[in-house]
């Protein structure tokens, strides 16, 4: 393709996450230049084809019809080069690079690790960057480019994202070894109306999941405290607050210290999903097949589950 004689791939990869991330600042990081250099890059782009490519008139971002055919013309020629790249690297059996993995912290404290651990141990030469936060900012990464994969709870279908499964988790009740619920090794739904419920911020992907719980139960129940993130919500729960839902995964470490009861519901059990994202249309490296590929076995090491500062976006 004669284009390629003009401008390096470099620039056009530098226009597609400009277009996509619609800023100057991501684009800038993502390409790890300075946002002089985007521009200086985008107006070379538009002096070499002596046409507008972005709306400067209006105060969003916006593209010209001829930047928007620039933009499908950069996102294949980039595709193409990374394809090459990543078929060589797969013909010479090199797996190495960086995976950039966004995730919110009650799945990265408490699923993620033994994974990563099997991973590491398989592929030293990749490095993996965990990044913590809330659920909407995953998504955002992960669409913008900032991002190469995000692990969340209840994945949403996106168009612009691909989503695969991860593993789901069973949700229990949790309260003190006082409680009178730790006497019994199941429970039903109808037994927390009278009880101090201790809940999730309305935003929060899990919260919505438990009030589905208790709305298909016919159930009003008024948290008395409602936090962003597990850790404080086992931290109320352990102070005897009130009681609590929560994946079992998360409280394994409390409740071999003694200081948490999980107990299990009565018949049908309810789980919270886990998925894993990346952007649609995106070549995946070899690294990033692989570590797609860990998190779909068994990680086949003794799970530890590490209890860290409090978290957002649980």
């Amino acid at each position: 393709m004669l284009i390629f004689y003009f401008m390096q791939v470099e620039t056009f990869k530098v226009f597609r996450d400009l277009v996509e991330s619609r800023s100057f600042s991501k684009a800038a990081a993502l390409n790890f230049i300075t946002q002089s250099a985007v521009s200086q890059q985008i107006r070379a782009m538009e002096e070499r084809f002596r046409v507008p490519l972005i709306e400067r008139s209006n105060k969003r971002f916006g593209l010209t019809r001829e930047g928007q055919l620039l933009y499908e013309a950069s996102k294949q020629i980039v595709f193409q080069f990374d394809s090459l790249q990543h078929q060589l690297s797969e013909m010479r059996n090199v797996i190495s690079g960086n995976i950039r993995l966004s995730t919110v912290y009650s799945i990265g404290l408490h699923e993620l690790p033994p994974y990563l651990k099997k991973f590491l141990r398989e592929f030293p030469g990749v490095n993996v960057h965990v990044e913590y936060r809330r659920s909407n900012q995953v998504y955002d990464e992960v669409s913008e480019g900032m991002s190469d994969l995000g692990l969340v709870a209840f994945p949403v279908q996106k168009k612009s994202l691909k989503v695969e499964p991860f593993r789901k988790d069973r949700l229990v009740v949790i309260c003190v070894p006082t409680h009178e619920l730790a006497k019994g090794e199941e429970i039903t739904v109808e037994k927390l109306k009278l009880e101090k419920f201790i809940g999730f911020e309305p935003d929060i992907p899990t919260r919505k999941a438990v009030d589905k719980i208790f709305r298909e139960a016919g159930l009003e129940v008024n948290p008395v405290m409602e936090f962003d993130n597990i850790e404080t919500v086992k931290r109320a729960v352990e102070i005897g607050a009130g009681v609590s839902i929560v994946p079992r995964a998360t409280v394994e470490q409390e409740v071999r210290d003694g200081t948490l009861v999980a107990v299990e519901f009565k018949g049908q059990p309810y789980y919270r999903p886990l998925g894993i994202i990346y952007k649609s249309g995106r070549v995946l490296s070899p690294a990033m097949k692989r570590f797609l590929k860990t998190l779909k076995e068994s990680p086949h090491v003794p799970e530890e589950l590490p209890v860290g500062s409090a978290g957002e976006g649980f």
